[in-house]
């Protein structure tokens, strides 16, 4: 079985400073890039909405 990696779009982002500095740091404490502590985090916040709406059904 050939497992494929999710598909990827680069995208540009702005954010504030404070934001910057403390995602620098929570990824290297979870030994992940920048770039994939954000995909964690925003994943994570998107099921927690999406199982939120589902209780509220």
């Amino acid at each position: 079985m050939i497992l494929m990696k999710p598909l990827k779009d680069n995208v540009s982002i702005t954010l504030d400073e404070d934001i910057v500095k403390k995602i620098r740091e929570y990824s290297e404490m979870d030994d992940r890039s920048f770039s994939q502590y954000i995909n964690m985090v925003l994943r994570n916040h998107i099921k927690a909405i999406e199982d939120f709406a589902h209780t509220k059904r």
